[in-house]
């Protein structure tokens, strides 16, 4: 599946949850919870998969996100920190799929490079060879 596909579909994801979220008019303080406890985890597999280092605006938003849900929270508006946690948790995932498609990118360049060096070598020594 490449990025820009997975990328749509975590923003369709995003919009889905998005107006699920906005559908209800009573939000429990438990699904509040899963919602911030699944944002949380997001950032943390994102700071895993270093997007601090290869998607950093997307990782301070996903991190703003949740301060602002926990805000949110904080004051009583649960349908809002419901939306907020989710936009934290999308905002994550396109940090990780960004930083693992650089990373994946990074990857096949230095292998191509590689390929490139051997087939050099290869024609030196053939070169040197006679043939």
């Amino acid at each position: 599946m490449n990025t820009s596909f997975r990328v749509f579909l975590i923003l369709a994801f995003f919009v889905v949850a998005w107006g699920t979220g906005c559908a209800s008019s009573k939000v429990p303080e438990a699904a509040v919870a899963a919602e911030l406890a699944a944002a949380r985890t997001a950032i943390a597999q994102a700071d895993q998969a270093l997007a601090g280092e290869y998607s950093a605006l997307d990782l301070r938003n996903a991190r703003q996100k949740l301060e602002q849900a926990q805000a949110a929270v904080d004051q009583g508006e649960r349908q809002r920190a419901m939306r907020l946690a989710q936009q934290a948790a999308v905002d994550a995932e396109l940090a990780q799929v960004k930083a693992r498609s650089t990373q994946a990118q990074q990857a096949v360049d230095e292998v191509q490079e590689s390929i490139r060096v051997l087939r050099a070598e290869i024609e030196r020594n053939r070169r040197g060879s006679g043939q």
